[in-house]
């Protein structure tokens, strides 16, 4: 008896120690950041649980190569600390099942295995945060464009691969719970739009889906079960994800949505696809990724995603106040404007240069310790993109740390939003001019730009430009072209972008009026007819006319502008588009007379995203006294996804005698 008593206590003592081990693990740090510099305006309504997320998936193969970091006070200190101690509560970190070749060498991204997860899940942990685990069920990256199965499942059938799934999702899952790791969310596959784990067909995707959320229920009843898409801007794409999950009765509770500012709208069109998943099917959402530049530095010789030259929507300056307030926007409308939105997670935050004295030095550490997007070793896996562009991190210019690793101001946003940090406005940055000249008209540069001040508000101020004579002739006798004006404001810098065009006879030509001026003539019911808002798609200025239809022989239609007042003439007319998945197509120019087409271009393809086919008309007559519209003839049968293209440049110009 006194044997199983002292047993007994044996037991109930080491059970005590794990509990105190785990609340000790967990205990909250504290937020108490303040800032001189940084402007912040309060997030009405944010409570202690919303959840203010960083995915740092990257950062112990950046701490293997050496890199340091530090806190507000330039002393080294654990970075899982910092974020806590700047207002961040979540941590999430991507899961790939063997990101390694046959010989172990490791694929890079951070080589985020399993065991890579429960490392940081620990720290996470023992500094108060969560962990959202995001499962990506691949060997290596997973997105929009790539959703490939892992090494280990290849040729399994779809219950083979199933019930793989499923076990292996509990094993990883019953490892982080053996390690006392607070998980609050697992997330069950990465922008998975309309293909997963090496399948498309939604039937194969929902049985996948059901076998990583049954886990999870199974191994961690109270966390979330969070599935993840990408491009809310396709609107109807969201409503087509949402309407199946509900049909093959996915068992699920966030339906979470990745957000860049630069490719994926406005933040008003992502509180309302995500609000519209919340009531039609009682959702929780969420934004799984987001992130902004701070500069236009590159730090590691290999070059960044996004930069002033990338053709991007550029809402925000690229300076750390401009980045610390995309963070607040996109708070406050997930917040404040979206229906059961429950947080925000800011996308590698810490993924900062490893090395940085030459691209040679980078580049072994890159190999080594795998602290780039991708080493060579991946070409094994993904021979057609990592193992040809494999290199560093692509994103150093958006974390919210230095390339020494030392902690930008804008971090503290995580921390100040609560309470806000209304301190004296400042110019911030000064705002890029575009001006479109015609090669006959006169070239007038703006006598004053718009500074953008820290609130993210506007104020004209005087500019000085640095032009020449010379610079004027050049613009004058260069035929069509592009040219960069530089000048000051306020002692920043300020930039002018010249487009010297031959005059258009059209308005609204590359549609950033919306559809002003434009009549569509529909002939065929294609699911998406109407102007998009992204300038990575456009050819000029932000905006194009978008089509997509997913059945076949769904895309015919005829989109033109009336011509008024066009004197009698010789007169040329172009119009572009790009796209894909067309099938056998008929696509051309036309120009219409007394409302008959009476000129036409040859036909035009539709190929790959951003190759664009010109349609022209090189020279036709008009009398001045007949109705005269130009436009685009648009045909697909459809292949594939279903034919999809954007069109812009519409372009009515005259043609010497």
């Amino acid at each position: 008896m006194k044997k199983v008593i002292i047993k007994t206590l044996a037991i109930v003592v080491a059970i005590l120690m794990v509990i105190i081990s785990v609340v000790s693990c967990a205990k909250k740090v504290e937020v108490n950041v303040t800032s001189d510099s940084l402007y912040v305006t309060k997030v009405d309504n944010l409570k202690d649980d919303f959840i203010l997320g960083m995915d740092i998936s990257s950062v112990i193969s950046l701490e293997k190569a050496g890199v340091k970091f530090y806190d507000y006070d330039g002393k080294e200190n654990d970075i899982f600390n910092t974020l806590a101690k700047s207002g961040i509560n979540y941590i999430r970190v991507r899961v790939w099942n063997d990101p390694y070749d046959s010989k172990g060498n490791g694929y890079g991204g951070g080589n985020c295995d399993i065991d890579t997860c429960v490392e940081i899940g620990k720290r996470a942990t023992a500094n108060g945060m969560k962990l959202l685990v995001d499962f990506h069920y691949s060997d290596f990256w997973a997105d929009p464009a790539k959703q490939m199965a892992p090494k280990a499942w290849k040729g399994m059938d779809k219950d083979e691969k199933a019930e793989a799934l499923y076990q292996y999702t509990k094993d990883c899952l019953q490892k982080l719970k053996a390690a006392h790791v607070d998980v609050g969310m697992v997330q069950i596959g990465n922008e998975t739009n309309g293909s997963f784990c090496g399948e498309t067909i939604w039937q194969y995707i929902a049985k996948l889906f059901a076998a990583g959320s049954k886990a999870c229920r199974e191994v961690l009843p109270k966390a979330l079960v969070a599935l993840h898409f990408a491009n809310p801007e396709k609107v109807t794409n969201y409503q087509d994800y949402a309407k199946k999950l509900e049909y093959y009765s996915i068992d699920y509770d966030v339906f979470a949505s990745s957000y860049y500012p630069f490719w994926h709208g406005t933040l008003e069109n992502l509180s309302q696809v995500l609000s519209n998943v919340a009531d039609k099917y009682g959702k929780k959402v969420m934004v799984a990724e987001t992130s902004y530049a701070f500069t236009d530095e590159d730090t590691d010789f290999n070059g960044n995603t996004i930069s002033s030259s990338s053709g991007i929507v550029k809402d925000y300056p690229f300076t750390i106040q401009g980045q610390a307030n995309l963070v607040r926007n996109v708070v406050d409308t997930i917040v404040n404007k979206t229906k059961n939105g429950i947080g925000v997670f800011y996308w590698e935050g810490a993924w900062i240069s490893a090395g940085g004295k030459s691209w040679e030095e980078n580049s072994q550490l890159w190999e080594k310790y795998g602290c780039g997007w991708a080493s060579s070793y991946a070409s094994e896996y993904d021979p057609n993109d990592a193992g040809k562009y494999y290199g560093g991190s692509a994103v150093d210019n958006q974390a919210f740390f230095d390339a020494t690793g030392h902690p930008l101001e804008s971090l503290k946003v995580f921390g100040l939003m609560q309470k806000g940090n209304v301190i004296e406005k400042k110019p911030d940055a000064i705002e890029d001019v575009n001006l479109i000249c015609d090669l006959n008209g006169t070239i007038k540069l703006p006598e004053k730009v718009n500074a953008v001040m820290t609130d993210n508000s506007k104020q004209a101020i005087d500019v000085t430009w640095n032009v020449t004579e010379a610079d004027y002739n050049k613009m004058y006798t260069g035929g069509v072209n592009k040219y960069t004006i530089t000048g000051k404001a306020n002692g920043m810098d300020a930039y002018c972008y010249v487009s010297m065009v031959e005059f258009n006879f059209l308005n609204n030509y590359s549609f950033e009026d919306g559809d002003s001026g434009w009549e569509l003539i529909k002939v065929k019911n294609s699911n998406e007819l109407y102007v998009e808002d992204k300038a990575t798609d456009s050819l000029t200025g932000n905006k194009h006319y978008h089509f997509w239809s997913e059945s076949e022989n769904s895309v015919e239609f005829y989109l033109e502008q009336k011509v008024e007042g066009l004197e009698s003439g010789k007169y040329k007319f172009s119009i572009s588009i790009m796209g894909g998945d067309g099938g056998e197509t008929e696509i051309f120019a036309y120009v219409k007379i007394n409302d008959e087409i009476a000129y036409k271009s040859s036909n035009m393809k539709i190929t790959k995203y951003l190759e664009w086919d010109t349609g022209l008309i090189e020279s036709f007559d008009y009398n001045g006294s007949d109705t005269i519209s130009v436009g685009i003839y648009v045909k697909c049968q459809g292949s594939g996804n279903g034919a999809w293209g954007k069109i812009d440049d519409a372009l009515l110009n005259s043609v010497s005698e």
